[in-house]
């Protein structure tokens, strides 16, 4: 099933965010905590929106914003 299909990712595990921003899990913590990451639980797991994590490394104003 892998390779098979090129899917966008929606949202970031903590672990992928930090893998994919370089940025330790401490500090992604601090930014979700500071609102300048929008995270959210789905059942046990938290989750980082694909969107909100560009927005930060981007350097956008408001990473917790969205484009529509």
């Amino acid at each position: 099933m892998s390779g098979k299909y090129n899917v966008k990712k929606l949202a970031y595990s903590i672990r992928e965010a930090c893998e994919a921003s370089s940025l330790g899990r401490t500090t992604i913590y601090a930014h979700i905590g500071r609102g300048r990451l929008k995270a959210v639980r789905v059942g046990g797991r938290t989750v980082i929106s694909a969107d909100s994590l560009n927005a930060l490394i981007s350097g956008g104003d408001d990473a917790t914003k969205t484009s529509e």
